[in-house]
């Protein structure tokens, strides 16, 4: 991400600030799926034995709506364009869309 110029954007501190339902619509829209969002990174995925549960978008949903750490981090929207997670693909399509503005 460092090697990435993000001046210009505007940062929301999920911690401080959660994601409202509206937010995480457009995510979803721009994603396709709540599941995409999430992340099974979260401590408290294991500690809630979620990963022994069949989980549906409702439930991607409301988990990432009730802890910030359930969303996949970073999510960068750019026009109609979502970015999402730190993975070394994801920052490759990133830095592609950069290098063809």
């Amino acid at each position: 991400m460092r090697s990435i110029s993000l001046d210009g954007f505007d940062f929301q501190e999920i911690k401080s600030q959660p994601v409202n339902i509206s937010q995480l619509e457009e995510m979803k829209l721009l994603s396709g799926s709540y599941e995409t969002l999430f992340s099974r990174r979260a401590k408290k995925y294991a500690s809630m034995g979620l990963k022994n549960e069949v989980l549906g978008e409702t439930d991607y949903q409301q988990l990432i709506l009730s802890d910030y750490t359930f969303l996949k981090r970073p999510v960068i929207i750019i026009d109609h364009l979502i970015f999402i997670g730190s993975d070394k693909k994801n920052l490759q399509r990133l830095k592609g869309h950069f290098s063809g503005l």
